[in-house]
């Protein structure tokens, strides 16, 4: 079993939000590998659940619902009842500031990047070693960060941001199939070429 968590927040008035990307990963990978005989996504685990297969690995799909501040809660519950260990069976995919718009980024432990979903899930896990991609919005110049992340993208960041959530899906089948350091080693030089960031490959 393999855990894929998107972040973000819960409600109409946060869908297609920057904040929301992870959401819409999720809800992307549900419409393409969702187990038919699971029905409709089920409320458990502090969130919003599908089960799947992907590249031949049984998967399950989870948006937290408890909004963006207290993603851990649901991540700890989904690992402890499958008794999963996380530095192998989660990814979280998560929206970044500090990426050019529609960029993705793949690592295997760090700290949180003053992402407040990634900060609750270290605490909830005691570990920085999980999986997680994140997915560029821009910085937010001169316009609040708050106000930022949960606005939606502007008409020149819209196509930039369906090819990164694209791109994550992608990413996120290819860990599946052949795990962190061969996904890494695709997505990230992606990252290398267009930013010209030499660490952004080590994880």
């Amino acid at each position: 079993m393999k855990l894929i968590v998107g972040l973000g927040n819960p409600g109409p008035e946060y869908s297609r939000t920057r904040h929301n990307v992870g959401y819409e990963v999720v809800d992307r990978l549900a419409r393409r590998f969702a187990d038919p005989s699971s029905g409709s996504a089920r409320a458990r685990f502090n969130g919003l659940t599908v089960d799947a297969e992907i590249a031949g690995q049984r998967v399950l799909l989870l948006k937290p619902t408890t909004f963006m501040n207290r993603s851990g809660r649901a991540v700890a519950e989904a690992i402890g009842f499958f008794k999963m260990n996380a530095s192998s069976d989660l990814i979280v995919i998560a929206d970044d500031l500090d990426l050019p718009c529609g960029t993705i980024r793949i690592r295997g432990e760090g700290g949180a990047g003053g992402h407040n979903g990634l900060t609750d899930i270290l605490a909830a896990l005691g570990s920085p070693e999980w999986s997680r991609c994140r997915i560029g919005i821009d910085k937010p110049g001169v316009i609040p960060q708050a106000d930022y992340v949960l606005g939606r993208f502007t008409e020149e960041q819209k196509p930039l941001a369906e090819e990164g959530i694209e791109e994550a899906c992608n990413a996120v089948q290819l860990w599946c199939r052949e795990g962190l350091a061969a996904t890494m080693n695709q997505f990230n030089r992606k990252v290398i070429a267009t930013t010209g960031d030499a660490s952004a490959n080590q994880s």
